[in-house]
C-alpha cells in the first residue's frame, strides 16, 4: 500500500556523516539539551471518546505519539485523529495513546508493544523516527523494529488499519543550529526510506508523505513538538491522506 521510494545511495551514508561530524555535533546536541526546555508528558489518562460501537484508535509511540507540548492527551495527536476519523466517517472514536517521550522504535517493541495490543484495535497510527534519528540508528535496524511493530499488530489485529507518519522535517526545525540540523534531516530521511520499505509486505499499512511546511503556530514553546495548533493540523493531514489513498474505505465498519 505504501509506494516503493528509488534508492537514495547518498542517504544511505546519512550515519557515516552523522559520526563523522561527531565532534561538532555532540558539543551542539549537549549546548541545546542544556537550553532548551524539556516539556513534560500531559498528565494521564490518555484516553478519551467513545460511544455507540466506536471504533478503536490507537496512536503509538514517541513524544508526539503522547501529547508533549500540550496540556491535556485529547489536545494531543490522538485527540485530534480520533475527530478527523469521526467526523470523516461518521462514527465515535474510542482513543488511547501508548509510548513515552524520547522513545526509540526499539524502546516502543520492549516497553509498550504488548500492553497497546491488549485492547480492540481498529486503526493503529504510529509516531517514530524522530529519537532513532538522534541517537544515529542505523537505516537497517529501524526497519527490523518498525517491521516488528507492524508485524505483532497485523498478527494480534489482523483488520486493523496502520497509519505511520512521516518523519519530523529537521531542515525545518529553526532552533537546531547547523550542521546539526542538515545532518539530523538527512539521517532522518534514511530511516523514512527504511520505514517505507518495511511497510510494503503489510497490506493495511501505509506510510503518510511529508507534511507541507510547518505553520509559524506549529511547535510548542519548546520549538520541537508540535503545540495546541500544530497537533490538529498534523492529525488533519493524516486522516485526508488515508481518505485520499482510499485506505479509510479499509478501515473496518
Amino acid at each position: 500500500m505504501t509506494a516503493s521510494p528509488r534508492p537514495l545511495r547518498g542517504r544511505r551514508l546519512s550515519r557515516a556523516v552523522a559520526l563523522a561530524l561527531a565532534p561538532m555535533l555532540v558539543p551542539q546536541t549537549v549546548k541545546l539539551r542544556a537550553t532548551v526546555p524539556r516539556l513534560p508528558e500531559p498528565p494521564h489518562p490518555w484516553e478519551g471518546g467513545g460511544g455507540t460501537d466506536p471504533l478503536h484508535l490507537l496512536v503509538l509511540g514517541d513524544s508526539m505519539a503522547v501529547g508533549v507540548g500540550v496540556d491535556d492527551a485529547a489536545d494531543g495527536l490522538a485527540g485530534h485523529v480520533a475527530e478527523e476519523l469521526t467526523e470523516r466517517l461518521g462514527r465515535p472514536v474510542r482513543w488511547r495513546a501508548r509510548g513515552r517521550n524520547g522513545a526509540t522504535a526499539r524502546d516502543v517493541i520492549r516497553d509498550h508493544l504488548d500492553d497497546a495490543l491488549a485492547d480492540p484495535t481498529d486503526v493503529v497510527v504510529i509516531s517514530l523516527g524522530a529519537n532513532d534519528a538522534m541517537q544515529v540508528r542505523s537505516h537497517r535496524a529501524f526497519r527490523r523494529d518498525v517491521r516488528h511493530i507492524v508485524h505483532d499488530i497485523a498478527a494480534r489485529h489482523p483488520e486493523a488499519i496502520v497509519l505511520m507518519s512521516a518523519l519530523p522535517a529537521f531542515h525545518h526545525y529553526g532552533l537546531l543550529p547547523e550542521p546539526l540540523r542538515s545532518t539530523l534531516a538527512l539521517h532522518a530521511q534514511a530511516l523514512e526510506v527504511a520505514a517505507r520499505r518495511a511497510l510494503e509486505r503489510f497490506p493495511r499499512a501505509h506510510m503518510t508523505p511529508p507534511l507541507p511546511p510547518y505553520p509559524d503556530d506549529f511547535f510548542a514553546s519548546d520549538e520541537f513538538h508540535p503545540g495546541p495548533a500544530g497537533y490538529p493540523v498534523w492529525a488533519r493531514f493524516i486522516v485526508a491522506d488515508a481518505v485520499r489513498h482510499g485506505i479509510a474505505a479499509r478501515i473496518p465498519v
